[in-house]
């Protein structure tokens, strides 16, 4: 149901006739006839009877005008509200890059045009930085994060695929050593590059990163095989999934603010935003 056509109906009651209905509403008597015939159809009941002198309500309109009315008293009060304060201020969000880059900051124009007098600062950053001393806000975190005053969701698992060219994957089946892609020295550490040396012993890297952006570019350029999140790899049209004997990771995404009590309007307002939009699009994230 239009409510336009709602407050035609109710504004020809009042005034028993389309042209005075016309001169109320500020419009041509045809636009007021065209909203009540749409009215009537929508509701398959004769809301007016024509006589002489004007329109007269029929049974079924006495009892829609009843309707009408609490339409139009609300509608009136919800016009009265006053504004919420604007929100202002820096919210600042760290994130791994690869996650930052290719599914956050391209998907945060639509908060921005909601909230223009926000500022978002993206930190695209591997090693955590602490919400405690204010170094950011948000945090967004492969796996369960530190205990303390924080406040933890979870918002999705995060499955891992092994990625590779076309023509790696046939090397694979033709009984070929698989080659990979992964960490630099500097992130031996990181839970990628322990899973991968635990399931496969010493694996064989043909080409070392200090992250998945770099890793999938390798990838694609056939250097071997790169184990990486499904929502950073899934859909590209240079590599392909390969299966080999391990089933690959699986991690979990944390959502991360300080406690409840030290977290403002604004940085609310975000966390609440990303969890929602983390959560609609979980089946990128868990690769189902």
């Amino acid at each position: 149901m239009d409510w336009e056509d709602v407050r035609f109906f109710a504004a020809l009651a009042r005034h028993g006739s389309l042209s005075a209905t016309a001169r109320a509403l500020q419009v041509n008597h045809a636009t007021v006839a065209r909203r009540i015939a749409a009215l009537e159809q929508t509701l398959r009941i004769k809301l007016f009877k024509r006589q002489p002198g004007g329109y007269e309500l029929t049974a079924a309109g006495h009892k829609a005008l009843e309707a009408a009315d609490g339409m139009e008293s609300a509608a009136t009060a919800l016009s009265r509200l006053e504004p919420e304060q604007t929100l202002t201020g820096l919210v600042r969000i760290t994130a791994t890059p690869s996650f930052a880059e290719t599914f956050l900051i391209p998907r945060l124009g639509l908060f921005h045009r909601e909230h223009p007098q926000l500022d978002l600062e993206i930190m695209a950053e591997r090693r955590p930085l602490s919400l405690k001393r204010y170094q950011s806000d948000i945090a967004l975190r492969f796996g369960r994060p530190e205990h303390g005053e924080l406040l933890a969701r979870r918002v999705a698992n995060l499955a891992y695929r092994f990625y590779a060219t076309p023509a790696w994957r046939d090397r694979l089946k033709n009984g070929a050593v698989p080659r990979f892609v992964g960490f630099d020295e500097a992130g031996a550490e990181f839970a990628e590059a322990l899973w991968l040396a635990r399931q496969f012993g010493n694996p064989s890297l043909a080409l070392r990163c200090n992250n998945q952006t770099g890793q999938i570019v390798a990838a694609r350029a056939g250097f071997g095989i790169a184990m990486l999140p499904h929502f950073l790899a899934a859909g590209d049209p240079s590599l392909v999934e390969v299966q080999l004997p391990k089933a690959p990771l699986i991690r979990e995404l944390w959502l991360v603010t300080r406690s409840e009590r030290q977290v403002s309007p604004r940085i609310r307002v975000v966390s609440d935003f990303l969890v929602e939009l983390i959560r609609r699009e979980r089946p990128l994230f868990e690769g189902v």
